[in-house]
């Protein structure tokens, strides 16, 4: 497949596309036989912990655990008896392909996705399993999409943009009539912001039937692409850094998502990593809700004190998915503990003599701390040759008992 740079029909940065609340009515009418409606439920523990009347809209429950499912089949709907016929193509890494390729079997449309090779394994196998075509192919999403751009002109086949295309917009925007029919009396609507397309959709619905609800878009502070488009009024490119939230870190925003989205939205936000580890885990615990990254960023800004004025407020947060790699769940669990002062590291120099480490333990022990790893040094130490560096990763019960087990191990050891 040659150079040349194949432009997206439905995505002109020269002529955006704006979505309107018809589009979106339409995309309500067409998709409510395909797409789940999911509930809108108060987090009664979270609401009291952070002093905000908190209501979860629950996207990560769709069939294939994520919002982009109503967009891929509003889009799917759509084509022409010739496009049916010959298939759609999109590049995605995740919950795009999942969506499309799931409807496109629904629906008997063909599908043929284009992921970059580092896709998870995961989501390539659900991919085929709903008879979907994957090909893999460039070491990032902007090699995946020439690819794909290619091979549609090539075998007549239509791209749909995953968080740009005008009725992938429409399909997203359902989700605010929902929110609306379910919490009519919404002040805040938190929505998570990576290439655009569902707070565009969203902010246009809400605010058509509501004007005085706030939207706010909530990024990773790794990939803030939205928020510098969105000041300097044009689409720009960002580098994305590696971040939980993989699915927001998309570097150049879509250009009709822009369009549609200008005046709409009250507050951009960026939430770091820490918060956002934070987050996941505070989903699990007191929800029993998985959520991957990117549906984790609305509760993430709440945590981080990032909206104090949410105070009282009647506030919906979109989980928008819960398609998270089991492993990086492994790990967004371990780094939530240790940002909420439950997993410590301590170095310790302790004497070398017999009894030395176990008088530590022991102290740790007796502090209420339960020692998860323990590990020593002796060569690279510079106090005397009879020290030993100890370093122990412990549970503990949160900020002030850590500050409680260093105070006792400072009387006693004095490095």
């Amino acid at each position: 497949i040659g150079d040349e740079f194949i432009p997206d029909p439905d995505c002109n940065p020269e002529v955006p596309k704006q979505v309107t609340f018809s589009d979106i009515s339409a995309a309500a009418f067409n998709i409510k036989s395909g797409v789940s409606k999911t509930p809108c439920t108060k987090s009664q523990q979270l609401s009291h912990k952070y002093g905000v009347d908190l209501y979860f809209k629950k996207e990560y429950l769709q069939v294939t655990g994520s919002f982009k499912e109503r967009g891929a089949r509003f889009a799917l709907s759509r084509l022409t008896d010739d496009e049916k016929r010959c298939g759609v193509i999109a590049a995605s890494a995740g919950n795009h392909a999942l969506a499309l390729c799931y409807h496109g079997k629904m629906l008997d449309i063909p599908v043929t996705v284009v992921m970059p090779v580092f896709a998870p394994l995961m989501k390539i196998q659900m991919c085929r399993s709903y008879g979907a075509t994957v090909l893999l192919k460039g070491n990032n999403i902007g090699k995946a999409k020439d690819y794909a751009m290619h091979l549609s002109r090539e075998r007549k086949l239509k791209y749909i943009n995953g968080y740009d295309a005008p009725d992938i917009l429409a399909g997203q925007g359902t989700i605010g009539l929902e929110i609306l029919e379910q919490v009519p009396d919404t002040d805040v609507v938190l929505v998570p912001v990576g290439g655009g397309g569902m707070i565009a959709g969203v902010a246009v619905a809400l605010k058509t039937l509501k004007p005085s609800v706030k939207v706010y878009g909530i990024e990773a502070e790794t990939c803030p692409s939205f928020t510098r488009a969105y000041q300097a009024g044009h689409v720009i490119t960002e580098m994305a850094g590696s971040t939980l939230a993989d699915g927001l870190a998309v570097p150049t925003v879509g250009c009709n998502s822009l369009a549609t989205a200008k005046g709409l939205i009250d507050k951009m936000v960026t939430v770091d990593e820490g918060s956002i580890a934070l987050s996941i885990l505070r989903l699990i615990e007191l929800e029993k809700a998985v959520v991957e990254g990117a549906g984790g960023v609305c509760l993430a800004a709440i945590l981080s004190d990032k909206l104090p004025e949410l105070g009282g407020k009647k506030v919906v947060a979109i989980l928008s998915g819960g398609n998270i790699d089991t492993t990086v769940l492994g790990r967004a669990i371990e780094r939530g503990l240790a940002v909420d002062g439950r997993l410590i590291r301590i170095e310790v120099v302790v004497s070398d003599r017999p009894g030395g480490i176990a008088e530590l333990s022991t102290r740790i022990a007796q502090a209420g701390g339960s020692i998860k790893d323990i590990f020593h040094e002796r060569a690279w130490i510079s106090t005397d040759v009879f020290s030993v560096r100890v370093k122990v990763v412990a549970e503990t019960r949160d900020r002030e008992h850590v500050l409680e087990l260093e105070k006792t191990l400072k009387e006693r050891y004095t490095d």
